[in-house]
C-alpha cells in the first residue's frame, strides 16, 4: 500500500502543468495554442520569455526530482523509483489536462539526477553537447534518453536501467512527429532555423 500511495503522489506532482500556469500567469498565452502546442520549457522559449521558459524547466524537472526524494526519505528506494517513474507518467499524461500532456525531457532530467546524480548528469551533459552541435532540441532530448540506460548498464546499475528504459521508451513515443521531421530534414533548430 505504501507503494502503491507513493506511486499516486509521484503521479499526482508530475501531473502540475507548470508551463501552462506560469504562461497563463504572465499573459503570455495558452501554450496549447502556441508553437509545437507543447506545454514544457521549449515551447515557453517559443513565446520570447526567457525567464519563463527558465522557471518552467526547472520546475518541471524538479518535479521529478522532489517525487523520488521524498519517497526515498519517507519510504525506502523501490518508493523513489516509483514515484520517480510515476511523476514522469504524470507529466506526459496529466490528469488535469485530460492526460494531454509534455514530452518529459526536464521531468526525465530531474528524475534521473535525483535517483542517481553521475546517470542524471551524464543524460544532461549528453543533452548539452548535443544541443551545442546540432542545435536540435529534439534529437538532443532523444539521444540522452536512449543512451541513458546504456550508461546505467555500464555503471552497474542494473537497478536504474529499468526505470530509464521506461522514461526513454515514452520520449521516443512522445517525440514521434519529432522524428518523423528529423527524418525528413524539417524538424526546427534552436533559434528557430530549420
Amino acid at each position: 500500500m505504501t507503494l502503491i500511495l507513493w506511486s499516486i503522489l509521484g503521479y499526482l506532482l508530475g501531473s502540475i502543468p507548470f508551463g501552462l500556469a506560469i504562461a497563463r500567469a504572465l499573459g503570455l498565452g495558452d501554450l496549447r495554442k502556441i508553437g509545437s502546442g507543447n506545454i514544457g520549457a521549449t515551447n515557453v522559449l517559443r513565446t520570447g520569455n526567457r525567464p519563463a521558459a527558465l522557471a518552467t524547466l526547472l520546475l518541471d524537472s524538479g518535479k521529478g526530482a522532489i517525487a523520488v526524494l521524498m519517497a526515498r526519505h519517507f519510504g525506502g528506494e523501490t518508493a523513489a523509483f516509483l514515484a520517480g517513474g510515476a511523476a514522469f507518467l504524470g507529466h506526459c499524461f496529466p490528469v488535469w489536462l485530460g492526460f494531454k500532456g509534455g514530452k518529459g525531457v526536464a521531468t526525465f532530467l530531474g528524475t534521473l539526477i535525483a535517483l542517481h546524480w553521475p546517470l542524471g548528469l551524464i543524460a544532461c551533459a549528453i543533452w548539452a553537447l548535443s544541443a551545442a552541435i546540432a542545435r536540435i532540441s529534439s534529437l538532443s532530448a532523444l539521444l540522452a534518453a536512449a543512451l541513458s540506460p546504456v550508461f546505467a548498464w555500464a555503471m552497474g546499475r542494473n537497478d536504474l536501467i529499468l526505470v530509464a528504459m521506461f522514461m526513454a521508451v515514452l520520449i521516443f513515443i512522445r517525440h514521434k512527429a519529432n522524428i518523423a521531421r528529423l527524418l525528413d530534414g524539417t524538424e526546427p533548430r534552436i533559434g528557430g532555423k530549420r
